[in-house]
Protein backbone atom coordinates (compact mmCIF):
# COMPACT_ATOMS: atom_id res chain seq x y z
CA UNK A 1 0.00 0.00 0.00
CA UNK A 2 2.85 2.27 0.76
CA UNK A 3 4.58 1.18 -2.12
CA UNK A 4 1.92 2.25 -4.14
CA UNK A 5 1.25 5.56 -2.84
CA UNK A 6 5.39 6.12 -3.30
CA UNK A 7 5.06 5.24 -6.99
CA UNK A 8 1.63 7.33 -7.49
CA UNK A 9 3.86 10.59 -5.59
CA UNK A 10 7.13 10.27 -8.05
CA UNK A 11 5.04 9.70 -11.06
CA UNK A 12 2.83 12.68 -10.54
CA UNK A 13 6.48 14.29 -9.75
CA UNK A 14 7.79 13.63 -13.15
CA UNK A 15 4.28 14.36 -14.53
CA UNK A 16 4.68 18.14 -13.04
CA UNK A 17 8.03 18.20 -14.69
CA UNK A 18 6.54 17.02 -18.03
CA UNK A 19 4.06 20.08 -18.09
CA UNK A 20 6.13 22.83 -16.67
CA UNK A 21 8.66 21.84 -19.38
CA UNK A 22 6.08 21.43 -22.03
CA UNK A 23 4.53 24.62 -21.22
CA UNK A 24 7.77 26.37 -21.53
CA UNK A 25 8.72 25.21 -24.62
CA UNK A 26 5.51 26.54 -26.00
CA UNK A 27 5.83 30.10 -24.78
CA UNK A 28 9.55 30.18 -25.99
CA UNK A 29 8.55 28.88 -29.29
CA UNK A 30 5.97 31.83 -29.73
CA UNK A 31 8.69 34.21 -28.47
CA UNK A 32 11.24 32.67 -30.63
CA UNK A 33 9.48 32.98 -33.57
CA UNK A 34 8.88 37.05 -33.03
CA UNK A 35 12.75 36.72 -32.57
CA UNK A 36 13.25 35.43 -35.55
CA UNK A 37 10.95 36.86 -38.04
CA UNK A 38 8.88 39.04 -36.67
CA UNK A 39 5.37 39.29 -38.60
CA UNK A 40 4.26 43.05 -37.15
CA UNK A 41 6.14 45.83 -35.59
CA UNK A 42 4.27 46.90 -32.02
CA UNK A 43 7.42 48.82 -30.59
CA UNK A 44 7.69 52.52 -31.15
CA UNK A 45 10.22 54.95 -31.36
CA UNK A 46 9.51 57.16 -28.24
CA UNK A 47 10.54 59.60 -27.94
CA UNK A 48 11.85 60.14 -31.53
CA UNK A 49 8.56 59.79 -33.14
CA UNK A 50 6.74 62.09 -30.61
CA UNK A 51 5.39 63.64 -33.52
CA UNK A 52 3.56 61.20 -35.80
CA UNK A 53 2.99 59.32 -32.45
CA UNK A 54 -0.25 57.72 -31.84
CA UNK A 55 -2.06 55.56 -29.50
CA UNK A 56 -4.43 52.99 -29.82
CA UNK A 57 -8.07 53.46 -30.60
CA UNK A 58 -8.70 51.90 -26.91
CA UNK A 59 -6.03 53.75 -24.66
CA UNK A 60 -7.07 55.08 -22.16
CA UNK A 61 -5.72 58.39 -21.44
CA UNK A 62 -6.56 61.38 -19.71
CA UNK A 63 -10.67 61.78 -19.60
CA UNK A 64 -12.48 64.91 -21.04
CA UNK A 65 -16.08 66.39 -21.70
CA UNK A 66 -17.49 66.17 -25.05
CA UNK A 67 -18.38 69.21 -26.35
CA UNK A 68 -20.05 69.79 -30.26
CA UNK A 69 -18.95 72.91 -32.36
CA UNK A 70 -21.78 75.38 -29.94
CA UNK A 71 -19.76 74.59 -27.14
CA UNK A 72 -22.44 72.22 -25.46
CA UNK A 73 -22.04 69.02 -23.48
CA UNK A 74 -24.24 66.27 -22.97
CA UNK A 75 -23.72 66.32 -19.14
CA UNK A 76 -27.02 65.89 -17.18
CA UNK A 77 -24.99 66.18 -13.85
CA UNK A 78 -26.49 62.81 -12.44
CA UNK A 79 -23.29 61.77 -10.71
CA UNK A 80 -23.19 58.18 -11.86
CA UNK A 81 -19.10 58.76 -13.28
CA UNK A 82 -18.59 60.41 -9.88
CA UNK A 83 -19.92 57.45 -7.98
CA UNK A 84 -18.34 54.83 -10.42
CA UNK A 85 -14.77 56.47 -9.39
CA UNK A 86 -13.14 54.02 -6.93
CA UNK A 87 -10.53 56.81 -5.98
CA UNK A 88 -12.95 59.79 -6.42
CA UNK A 89 -11.02 61.57 -9.23
CA UNK A 90 -14.20 63.32 -10.54
CA UNK A 91 -15.83 65.89 -8.71
CA UNK A 92 -19.23 67.65 -10.45
CA UNK A 93 -19.93 71.13 -8.73
CA UNK A 94 -23.20 72.12 -9.92
CA UNK A 95 -25.35 75.19 -9.22
CA UNK A 96 -29.45 75.04 -9.22
CA UNK A 97 -31.21 76.89 -11.50
CA UNK A 98 -34.99 77.71 -11.75
CA UNK A 99 -36.15 76.09 -15.32
CA UNK A 100 -39.39 77.11 -17.43
CA UNK A 101 -41.91 75.48 -15.68
CA UNK A 102 -40.60 76.67 -12.14
CA UNK A 103 -39.19 74.00 -11.03
CA UNK A 104 -35.48 73.83 -9.86
CA UNK A 105 -32.84 71.62 -11.59
CA UNK A 106 -29.02 71.01 -11.47
CA UNK A 107 -26.80 72.99 -14.28
CA UNK A 108 -23.19 71.80 -14.40
CA UNK A 109 -21.08 74.62 -13.20
CA UNK A 110 -17.49 72.51 -13.20
CA UNK A 111 -16.39 69.11 -14.03
CA UNK A 112 -13.75 68.83 -11.90
CA UNK A 113 -10.73 65.62 -12.57
CA UNK A 114 -7.98 65.19 -10.32
CA UNK A 115 -5.67 63.30 -12.99
CA UNK A 116 -3.43 62.83 -9.88
CA UNK A 117 -5.21 60.52 -8.32
CA UNK A 118 -7.11 58.86 -11.48
CA UNK A 119 -5.91 54.96 -11.85
CA UNK A 120 -7.13 54.99 -15.62
CA UNK A 121 -8.81 52.20 -14.93
CA UNK A 122 -12.62 53.19 -17.73
CA UNK A 123 -15.10 52.74 -14.78
CA UNK A 124 -16.26 56.24 -15.61
CA UNK A 125 -17.04 56.11 -18.94
CA UNK A 126 -19.30 53.59 -19.97
CA UNK A 127 -20.86 54.35 -16.65
CA UNK A 128 -22.22 57.85 -18.66
CA UNK A 129 -25.82 56.93 -20.00
CA UNK A 130 -25.12 60.38 -21.77
CA UNK A 131 -22.24 59.23 -23.76
CA UNK A 132 -20.73 62.86 -22.51
CA UNK A 133 -17.33 61.36 -21.53
CA UNK A 134 -14.17 60.13 -23.36
CA UNK A 135 -10.76 59.32 -22.96
CA UNK A 136 -8.02 61.70 -25.20
CA UNK A 137 -4.66 60.29 -26.82
CA UNK A 138 -2.48 62.43 -24.08
CA UNK A 139 -0.27 59.90 -21.92
CA UNK A 140 2.26 62.18 -20.89
CA UNK A 141 1.37 63.68 -17.30
CA UNK A 142 4.74 64.60 -15.90
CA UNK A 143 4.85 68.23 -13.82
CA UNK A 144 6.27 69.59 -11.45
CA UNK A 145 3.38 70.92 -9.30
CA UNK A 146 0.69 68.45 -8.88
CA UNK A 147 -1.88 71.11 -9.06
CA UNK A 148 -1.92 71.14 -13.11
CA UNK A 149 -2.81 67.65 -12.35
CA UNK A 150 -6.61 68.90 -11.38
CA UNK A 151 -7.99 70.78 -14.30
CA UNK A 152 -11.79 71.48 -15.28
CA UNK A 153 -13.33 69.60 -18.18
CA UNK A 154 -15.86 71.96 -19.24
CA UNK A 155 -15.09 74.65 -21.10
CA UNK A 156 -15.94 78.18 -20.16
CA UNK A 157 -19.27 79.70 -21.22
CA UNK A 158 -20.39 75.97 -21.74
CA UNK A 159 -23.65 74.53 -21.51
CA UNK A 160 -25.53 71.50 -21.77
CA UNK A 161 -27.20 70.19 -24.91
CA UNK A 162 -31.02 70.32 -22.44
CA UNK A 163 -30.73 73.50 -21.58
CA UNK A 164 -32.51 76.07 -24.15
CA UNK A 165 -31.61 79.40 -24.25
Amino acid sequence: MALLKTIQAVGKYFHDIYDGVTSLVRGMKVTGSYFIKPSTIVTQRYPENRATLKMFDNFKGELQLIHDENNKHSCNVCNTCARRCPNGSIEIIYKKVEGADGRSKKVLDKYVYHLETCSFCGLCVPACDEFALTFDQEFEHAVFDRSKLTKVLNKPGSSSKATKE
